[in-house]
């Protein structure tokens, strides 16, 4: 299990859906979405304060059954972001003066469980 040491501070999950979260392409295989196992413990495991974006190479026409799985699942989302290309997705951040790192980037085996331990530093 990975272990993710976090600050007290606020976050910003920005999380890709198909093979991370759910199924991929269980939507057009399955005719529905699947949470991949622990996925869906993890996200209801996001502090309410924090910020949790989408991101997908979903097109337009699944916007509504996309967030229709969501809601139906009780997920809460600040953002979904569609129609991203399907090559690298890079995050570029500053450190603070502190010298935390604001900057994490995981990368899991496509359709793997989801297993995070996350843990909160307050000397961070």
């Amino acid at each position: 299990m990975q272990k993710l040491v976090l600050s007290n501070l606020g976050h910003t999950w920005i999380l890709d859906l198909d093979g991370t979260i759910v199924k991929h392409n269980g939507y057009k295989i399955d005719g529905d979405d699947s949470f991949l196992p622990g996925a869906k413990a993890f996200l209801e495991n996001i502090p309410s304060g924090d910020m949790v974006i989408f991101l997908t190479s979903r097109t337009d026409d699944a916007i509504e059954s996309t967030k229709d799985f969501l809601q139906k699942n009780s997920i809460r989302f600040d953002h979904i972001i569609f129609n991203a290309p399907y090559g690298e997705r890079i995050l570029i951040n500053d450190d603070k003066p502190s010298g935390l790192k604001t900057g994490i980037a995981i990368n899991q085996k496509r359709d793997n469980q989801v297993s995070f331990n996350v843990e909160i530093d307050n000397k961070l």
